[in-house]
């Protein structure tokens, strides 16, 4: 049997390292990346970090509007899937790698299989929270790592195939906290001590390309001072088109993105994370680090319901108030499972394909 992974952005790659391990051994697996992500930043360091088996292919499709993406994304996707002929496509999250992994497959009778379904913002301003959507609604086995994710595809109509297996990068965090911990030197290297900084990451267009909420943001993260600030490239983008990054460079440290070790470093030892990231929101959660998330709204209500995470959108007095001074109110529960969701997805994977799914 053979599956044909679709990766294509860093959210993608974090979940597929623990996930491609356990389909290994079961079953042939080819890796199809979009390239969504094309830097080495952003890509190459993440499957040298991560032990991930090289891309069988690589699109190259690179950035553009969401249509045009998602476009590209699809007619090259398609032209894999035809070439290798998989029995399952797998596609991971809500990125328009997802989106158009789950349609090409859809439409070529092949089965879709779905890690993190099931995750709803119930903002479709959110492009993915439309990815969410339509993904879920033409998957075949819909792997959710959370209570709250079964729920959602209930209230939906999609009880079908739906299995609560807990959340993979439970998994890729405790493959990978021992040998971050060995290998990075991103503190030393930046000078920074344990717990005298906080975490910053934007990367949305709802807040990077909105010049009155980034400039709120950054104007925040100026006056809070003690910012490590790891610069996703659209973020970039638009502190210099909004004349934001000088006065942002001489306040606050703001430095390349990173590749996961050494992310998972700079989590672990922040007082803080501000972060408008559903991915470094959960990470934050499962490291035990408050986090402040820069957005209206969250596809991971566990975390704020928990009292470990809380919502600011773009108000620079909230920013600053709770960066300052949030702590959690109690202690984390048991929400995203214990580390092994990676073996029940790969186990479930093989019963779909066999026809013996409960």
């Amino acid at each position: 049997m053979k599956v044909a992974s679709i990766v294509g952005a860093r959210p993608n790659f974090v979940k597929l390292a623990p996930v491609s391990r356990e389909v290994r051994r079961r079953f042939d697996e080819v890796i199809i990346h979009t390239g969504q992500h094309y830097n080495y930043e952003m890509d190459k360091v993440f499957f040298n970090d991560m032990g991930i088996p090289a891309p069988d292919y690589h699109l190259g499709v690179g950035s553009g509007s969401h249509g045009h993406q998602t476009g590209e994304m699809l007619r090259k996707v398609e032209e894999a899937i035809m070439l290798e002929k998989p029995d399952v496509v797998l596609v991971f999250g809500d990125t328009n790698s997802t989106l158009a992994g789950a349609l090409a497959a859809a439409k070529l009778h092949i089965n879709v299989a779905h890690v993190e379904a099931g995750l709803r913002s119930y903002d479709k301003n959110m492009p993915e929270e439309i990815n969410r959507v339509l993904v879920d609604h033409c998957s075949d086995l819909l792997l959710c790592p959370t209570k709250t994710a079964v729920e959602n595809l209930k209230i939906e109509g999609i009880k079908r195939n739906v299995y609560l297996t807990g959340d993979v990068m439970v998994d890729a965090q405790r493959d990978c906290a021992k040998i971050a911990e060995n290998k990075s030197r991103i503190l030393a290297d930046l000078d920074i001590e344990p717990k005298d900084y906080c975490l910053a990451t934007i990367h949305r267009a709802s807040n990077t390309d909105d010049p009155d909420k980034f400039r709120a943001i950054i104007e925040a993260l100026e006056e809070l001072g003690d910012i490590v600030f790891p610069c996703h490239p659209r973020a970039e983008k638009y502190l210099r088109q909004f004349g934001l990054w000088d006065d942002l460079n001489r306040r606050a440290r703001v430095i390349k993105p990173v590749g996961y070790f050494d992310m998972l470093m700079l989590e672990k030892n922040a007082k803080k994370i501000l972060t408008d990231s559903g991915g470094v929101q959960k990470e934050a959660y499962l490291l035990g680090i408050p986090c402040i998330t820069l957005r209206d709204e969250t596809e991971w209500v566990e975390t704020v319901a928990d009292g470990w995470n809380v919502l600011v959108g773009s108000s620079k007095e909230k920013i600053v108030q709770l960066a300052r001074h949030f702590e959690p109110s109690q202690e984390r529960h048991d929400v995203f499972g214990k580390g092994d969701a990676s073996i029940k997805t790969a186990e479930l994977i093989e019963k779909l394909v066999c026809g013996s799914l409960d």
